[in-house]
């Protein structure tokens, strides 16, 4: 039977304000805000499929913190792990390059996003979780990082730990993500880096490469996505190159934590969550995880914004009523 134990994300919710040309000429430009935030796109790609998914970030009670709120609760995510938080949101300002891709500024100085301390995070050990999916910005900004670290071997006897390192260069040097890497593969079960993440720590470095270095370090499932070429996935001693889905692109914001999403919600479906994976999941079941992970980031690329797909939406003739077993043990 497949486990019931929830899927619990940690991280930071980011107000992504998309830059758009003033109305009628004005001089200036406008700004389309939208909830986003690596970890909370994750959580609500999650819900949306299905998944019984609590999320647990510092939410500001300003007017970005309760845009997040009305987004995680509307898709059907749990926040009773979630700090009422005093500081403010954080602001990401986007502008999107001729191919769909967004560049970023950020204004996260003194956010309520990373202060987490050891009390607040005894909510999240409390769910009784069978996978923590973390990453970004949680495990790089202090104060609250080296408590997200604490707080992941804690629970890493008998919870499946997810890292998505999700390298943000223009707040954090990317020389601390290097640094830290070892120990996030000695805690991570599920390892996503993308190319863009990829080239910014090891420029030069070739996926499989990468990809052997992170199993020595202790990753067990490593994953990288590779964009409009597909994704590289390396479990067990065998290793696959997954292609991409063909769709139309409107922007990727929001691609890479829809295909976390999709990886997590089949890996749960299949009653592998609640410790290590190593032994648990069969080659076959990664690869279809990682295949359904590439259908759900293709979805919300057809779609402005990080807006992913409700699990009755989502390639029915694939998905099907019921998730398909590829249960091989």
């Amino acid at each position: 039977m497949p486990a019931t134990r929830p899927v619990a994300v940690l991280g930071e919710c980011v107000a992504d304000a998309f830059v758009a040309p003033a109305l009628d000429d004005a001089p200036g430009l406008r700004l389309d805000v939208l909830p986003g935030g690596g970890p909370a796109n994750t959580a609500v790609a999650l819900a949306r499929l299905a998944t019984p998914t609590h999320f647990a970030g510092r939410l500001s009670g300003d007017v970005f913190g309760r845009l997040f709120r009305t987004r995680l609760a509307a898709s059907g995510v749990r926040l009773d792990a979630c700090t009422d938080a005093a500081q403010p949101s954080t602001l990401a300002v986007a502008g999107l390059s001729p191919d769909g891709r967004a560049d970023y500024s950020f204004h996260a100085e003194g956010a309520a996003d990373w202060q987490w301390t050891g009390a607040e995070l005894a909510a999240v050990a409390g769910l009784g979780a069978g996978c923590l999916h973390t990453g970004s910005l949680a495990l790089v900004r202090e104060p609250g990082a080296s408590a997200v670290e604490e707080l992941l071997a804690r629970l890493r006897p008998y919870t499946t730990i997810s890292i998505d390192p999700n390298v943000r260069p223009h707040l954090v040097d990317a020389a601390l993500y290097r640094d830290r890497l070892p120990r996030w593969c000695a805690l991570a079960d599920i390892l996503r880096m993308s190319s863009d993440d990829l080239a910014e720590l090891y420029p030069g470095l070739p996926p499989e490469e990468a990809c052997d270095r992170w199993h020595r370090a202790g990753a067990t499932l490593v994953v990288v996505t590779l964009g409009a070429d597909g994704v590289l996935v390396s479990y067990g001693g065998e290793r696959l190159h997954v292609p991409s889905p063909l769709v139309d692109v409107v922007d990727t914001v929001g691609a890479g934590d829809a295909f976390t999403a999709g990886l997590l919600h089949r890996l749960h479906a299949e009653g592998v969550f609640g410790g290590r994976l190593d032994g648990r999941v069969t080659w076959r079941q990664a690869q279809d995880a990682v295949r359904f992970g590439a259908e759900v980031a293709a979805a919300t690329c057809a779609v402005r914004g990080a807006n992913p797909p409700w699990r009755d939406d989502l390639l029915p003739a694939y998905y099907g009523p019921d998730p398909p077993s590829t249960n091989h043990r």
